[in-house]
């Protein structure tokens, strides 16, 4: 481990100095419980190889996003999200890339913001915004 990733705690999980439990492990990536997992069978998908973010590296990104999907076939979930985030503001609190592979289930009373059913949904009815990319999307 270099210097740059000395104090990052994913990369001392994986150069095992710190614990963790471990759900499955990769030659490129580490499948851990987080520390407050959200529902029974949250996990962290977490690469071997130290990456920010998603847009840090798209390949790692990719290999990781695939480990995610074996994972979610081994465990036979028929209903999961796979979650991200990049920055701050986006709730990233670990700068080491790493996928929430979350288990759902009917009455889980997990609310994300864009889903119509819960409680915690963020939508302005009927509001169209123009997208960077120049497609129009619903906000």
């Amino acid at each position: 481990m270099t210097a740059l990733t000395r104090d990052c705690p994913f990369c001392l999980i994986i150069d095992g100095q710190a614990p963790a439990t471990i759900v499955h492990d990769w030659p490129d990536a580490v499948a851990i419980v987080p520390l407050g997992p959200v529902v029974d069978g949250h996990t962290l998908v977490i690469p071997k190889t130290h990456v920010s973010d998603f847009a840090d590296n798209p390949d790692v990104t990719g290999a990781t996003a695939r480990r995610a999907a074996q994972l979610c076939r081994d465990l036979d979930l028929v209903h999961a999200n796979l979650i991200t985030s990049r920055g701050r503001e986006a709730t990233q609190s670990v700068t080491h890339l790493h996928l929430h592979l979350v288990p759902r289930r009917n009455g889980d009373a997990l609310a994300l913001p864009w889903d119509p059913r819960g409680e915690g949904s963020v939508r302005a009815e009927g509001k169209v915004t123009r997208c960077p990319l120049g497609g129009p999307y619903k906000a």
